[in-house]
Parts: C-alpha cells; structure tokens; sequence
C-alpha cells in the first residue's frame, strides 16, 4: 500500500511523540510506512521529513543514542514541548478569544484551529459571538477584521525563546546580542521585544524590523526574569534607539495620583512630605518624554539629567517668546547605542 508524504508525516510525528527513548534512522525507517529501502534514497526523504517538521514548528530533538559505538544520532519529541498546556478557559474567556480572533488577525495566518483546541465555544453560554466553524470547508466571511497585524520573521523565534524561556542571539546595528525574552508587545505598528540584554547587563527593547538577519534559539536557559512581571504596554519614552537614561521627574501633589496611574507599578516613585513626588524613569526617547512632560504643563519639573533639565527650560523660553529653533534637545544629544 502506498503511503502520501502527509501521511508519512503523520505517521512519523506519531511513532516520535510515543517514544520514551531515542529513535535511530533505521528504527524509524522500520516503524514508519512509506520510506524507500535502505540507502540513499531513504536518507534523502528521512532528511526532507525532518526538515519539514522543523518548519512546522514541531520539536524535534536529536541527541546521541547511550551504548552506540560509533555514536549514532536518535531522535524524539517531546510530548511537554509538543502538546500545549490545557490553560482551563471558561465560555466567556474562550468568547473573548473568539472575538479578538474575529477583529484581529496575523497576516497570512488562520487561527480557527487553535481556537478549537483550546476547547471551541459552548453553545449554552448564549454569548453573541458570530459564527464560528469547526470545518475548514466552511469559509468564514473577514468582514468583521478590524485590524490585521504584520507578521515579522523574527516573532517564530522569539516566541518560542520567551515559552521554553531560552535565550536568544541575533544581530543589532552591526553588534550580536544574546537576549533573554521576557514579552513581546505590538505598538504603532511595529513590533518590540523585551528582555535582558548581556551585552548591556540591563533591560533593553528592540524593535523586530531593526534585527538583522535571523535569530537564533539557544539551549542556554534564560535564567534572568523581573521580580514584578510586566502587564502593561511600553510607554512612548520606552521605544526608541537612543541609550537608556535615568530622568527623574518632579510631578506636584494635584497630579500625582493621575501620574502614577499613567506609569504604572514598574516605575520608581518617592513621596515628599507636601504629597507631590519623584518620578525615576528610564528613557531612550527623549522627544517622547519631553511630550510626556509638557502634559502636566506647570505642575511638572525635570529634575535629572542637568542636560534634559536645561534642554526643557531653553526650549519652553524659546516658545514664549516664539522663536523656537533646532529640535529643543539636550546638547550634544542622547547616545544611540
């Protein structure tokens, strides 16, 4: 009986995924129906099928068979890494999914079957969610897509470092990082990653489309994670090429309350005995904290850097009196880095 290349596929992800132990070429080319005899007609599709697996994201790890002499190569899959975790979503969170999926949608990519694998929608929880179908021959209408994302080459690798919590590498103006990924966020049209960055020893956000070339999974484990794990998106100061700074802002006591919501739990805040209160934030864009700033009109300060400091009182004495040249920013710049 002749067997298809899917089916071969199949039938090989299968015999992969029920294995305790490390499968060699010629078990698999025994166990799998469908591979040509021994020779090099069978290493050439064995070849192709792994390679195929790899591109459908399956997880396949090859490691040395124990006791062989030459060391042969065995391979397997892991179920923990294959198989995704039941997360337990209730009808209205798996109506909600439905609805983003509905609205929102990754370029080139269809997302109904994942959707069905976290457990589909129950028909009783009577939440007007439009149609959803269970069968790829019945088409469903984009009408309702709102909004449909770019998919960047990088965000495969990325995504697959910040799950198996692995580092990765790739190269950024010209320098090769090794980053541990801690999230990815989608802002004004560009996608960002976050992580620790070795080479600077610090948090640092890359923008996916200034990455050159690919990214590179590693089998180092990323080890370092921050102690209050980050819910909320980057804020405009936070995106941008130029080096981190530490600014500190002073916000008086009528504003504070409204600031500290705006910022969020992960920037540093000190209270002074009037109720106003100090700021620290990092900033690698500095027209965007400018902007920032000038929300609070008077009742804001810049305490630090000397050079932002005086770079926002030349600037606000230049539109005073009109005459406002040059970008209004700090001498000298900020570094890109």
């Amino acid at each position: 009986m002749s067997v298809n290349k899917l089916e071969r596929l199949l039938n090989l992800t299968a015999v992969l995924l029920d294995t305790r132990r490390l499968l060699t070429a010629e078990e698999l080319r025994q166990k799998v129906e469908g591979y040509p005899p021994p020779g090099p007609a069978f290493h050439r599709a064995f070849e192709r099928d792994k390679d195929d697996l790899r591109v459908l994201g399956i997880p396949l790890t090859v490691d040395k068979v124990p006791t062989t002499d030459p060391p042969i190569d065995g391979y397997r899959i892991d179920p923990d890494q294959y198989y995704l975790a039941d997360p337990a979503l209730e009808p209205d969170e798996l109506a909600a999914l439905h609805l983003a999926s509905l609205a929102v949608r990754l370029e080139g990519l269809e997302d109904r079957e994942a959707l069905w694998k976290l457990g589909g929608l129950d028909p009783a929880s009577h939440l007007d969610v439009g149609p959803v179908n269970p069968s790829p021959a019945a088409p469903e209408t984009s009408s309702g897509v709102v909004a449909s994302l770019p998919v960047d080459p990088a965000l495969t690798p990325l995504f697959e470092g910040i799950t198996r919590r692995r580092s990765v590498l790739f190269t950024h103006k010209g320098q090769e990082r090794r980053l541990d990924p801690w999230r990815l966020d989608f802002q004004r049209g560009r996608w960002y990653v976050s992580g620790f960055d070795h080479l600077r020893q610090d948090e640092r956000n890359f923008r996916l489309d200034r990455i050159e070339g690919l990214v590179t999974v590693t089998d180092e484990v990323s080890e370092s994670r921050p102690s209050q794990p980050r819910t909320q998106p980057l804020q405009a100061w936070e995106i941008g090429t130029e080096e981190p700074t530490k600014a500190r802002l002073w916000i008086d006591a009528s504003r504070v309350d409204s600031a500290a919501r705006h910022l969020g739990p992960y920037v540093r805040r000190v209270g002074n005995d009037d109720g106003s209160a100090v700021f620290e934030m990092e900033v690698v864009n500095f027209d965007a904290f400018r902007t920032f700033v000038l929300g609070f009109l008077d009742r804001a300060e810049v305490l630090d850097p000397p050079a932002w400091r005086s770079a926002m009182v030349d600037w606000l004495k230049a539109i005073a009196v009109g005459t406002v040249e040059g970008s209004g920013r700090p001498q000298g710049g900020t570094a890109n880095g």
